[in-house]
């Protein structure tokens, strides 16, 4: 339950910090790295002036100056302001530095409406998509030289969790022309990448640098949040790949991010991994940026199930992935939060409680402190964590898998287990299939990749 509180710093904010301003974005390239530099201001509060740097490939020269990159760098910066413009929320942007025709204003706005969906509503802030900000474009169209490039192999974003293992290992057979990319140096994202053998100039780091003006207003007590981390990955993911000369953008978002995080709304901590997010991505690089470069979700046709039915046999990694938030850090797992015990859960479907607890170093599932997590996650309680976690159907599944297992090798059920089966979920799901064999229809996937992932896909029977 959210703490009773009202929206009057939010109104107050907005009336004494009228405008947000996109002033520029100023690029710098020597031989080895290009960088970029933002500045943004909040009125009668300060500037505010990030940076993106990306190493450069070898041979490449004068990548600044293509028209392309510099409407991709433009872009990023568009998804990167909304990390400034919560701190008071000023009901008017204006962007100076480009041109935005009405199609791409829509389009910007609902970026930004659903994807502080959480924001909203951890600030309890009551609004909708006209009202919460005007967005208008000042500036000029941008120019530079054509690209005449051809683009090809993958550029494969990591995180460091299981999705991106199962990524990484689908695509291992075009390891030759593919890269990994990681943002900033997150060593659990990095050593997951080198793990898979991405290392050296297979291994792209961009580094993204917050400025610390906004942290010290987070501080003081300024609005703070989260924002939709994700559609700033894929438009990093799109500069990069225009950098390195990638085709394919090859994600790790699963189906069921498209679940709501807050139950009978729209409220998803998910938001810009969801399929919807991919859809109006692909659309706005088709019509705005380039057809030649393609963004997809290779894991879009799995559920979270199926996603770890497949890492499961991945023991080599089950020492390696984390995606942990709260430990994330020190590469570990707390065994405390939603995400730990989310993870752990999906695994218990297909590996044993002693794999679990060496996993995670704690027995989550025999700790009664966990029960109020467990119910979130399995639906007893309506909301769900705020947390990158499965849907209700498919974490229930899971349980009533392990408990199958537990039950017919004669093992005593942990717990938080013991528990559900007094509930009317137990009876519920405890029948239905598990769905294995599932394919999600909704993505974006080029049809010879599909093939690969359903090759892993059919080794979780065997």
């Amino acid at each position: 339950m959210r703490e009773e509180r009202t929206d009057m710093e939010y109104n107050e904010l907005r009336e004494i910090h009228r405008n947000f301003y996109y002033h520029n974005y100023e690029i710098a390239e020597d031989e080895h790295e290009i960088q970029i530099c933002y500045d943004f201001e909040i009125e009668n509060l300060s500037h505010f002036n990030p940076t993106f740097i990306l190493q450069k490939p070898d041979g490449c020269t004068d990548i600044s100056g293509l028209k392309l990159f510099r409407e991709a760098a433009f872009s990023l910066g568009m998804v990167e302001l909304v990390s400034y413009w919560k701190i008071t929320c000023p009901p008017q942007v204006i962007v100076e530095c480009g041109k935005l025709d009405e199609t791409q204003v829509r389009w910007w706005k609902k970026l930004y409406y659903h994807g502080l969906g959480e924001f909203f509503y951890i600030n309890h802030v009551e609004t909708d998509m006209d009202s919460f900000m005007e967005l208008k474009s000042t500036g000029e169209k941008i120019t530079g030289k054509a690209d005449q490039r051809t683009y090809h192999g993958n550029l494969i974003p990591v995180g460091g969790g299981k999705d991106s293992f199962v990524s990484l290992e689908v695509l291992a057979g075009m390891k030759e022309d593919n890269h990994a990319f990681v943002i900033n140096h997150v060593m659990s994202a990095v050593h997951s990448a080198e793990a898979a053998g991405y290392e050296g100039k297979k291994l792209i780091i961009a580094e993204r640098t917050l400025d610390s003006r906004m942290l010290d207003f987070n501080r003081q007590g300024y609005l703070n949040g989260h924002t939709p981390f994700s559609a700033l990955a894929a438009f990093a993911a799109y500069l990069t790949a225009i950098v390195y000369g990638k085709k394919y953008i090859c994600l790790s978002n699963e189906a069921s991010a498209n679940e709501s995080t807050i139950h009978d709304s729209s409220v998803n901590h998910q938001y810009s991994k969801t399929f919807e997010f991919e859809e109006d991505f692909r659309d706005y690089c088709r019509n705005y940026l380039s057809p030649d470069i393609l963004y997809f979700s290779l894991l879009r046709p799995l559920s979270e199930l199926q996603i770890t039915g497949i890492f499961s046999s991945f023991r080599q990694y089950h020492r390696v992935f984390r995606s942990c938030n709260v430990g994330s850090k020190t590469e570990t797992w707390c065994a405390r939060c939603a995400k730990c015990l989310f993870v752990g859960i999906m695994l218990g479907a297909y590996l044993d409680d002693e794999d679990i607890i060496e996993i995670f170093g704690r027995d989550m599932l025999n700790d009664p402190e966990m029960m109020e997590l467990f119910e979130q996650l399995t639906g007893i309680l309506d909301d769900k964590p705020f947390e990158c976690v499965g849907t209700r159907e498919e974490v229930n599944t899971a349980v009533c898998m392990s408990i199958r297992r537990h039950l017919k090798e004669g093992k005593e059920l942990p717990l938080l287990y013991r528990n559900y089966m007094e509930s009317r979920y137990y009876d519920y799901y405890r029948e239905r299939p598990d769905q294995l064999d599932a394919w999600n229809i909704q993505n974006l996937v080029p049809e010879e990749y599909q093939k690969l992932v359903r090759e892993k896909l059919g080794e979780i029977r065997k």
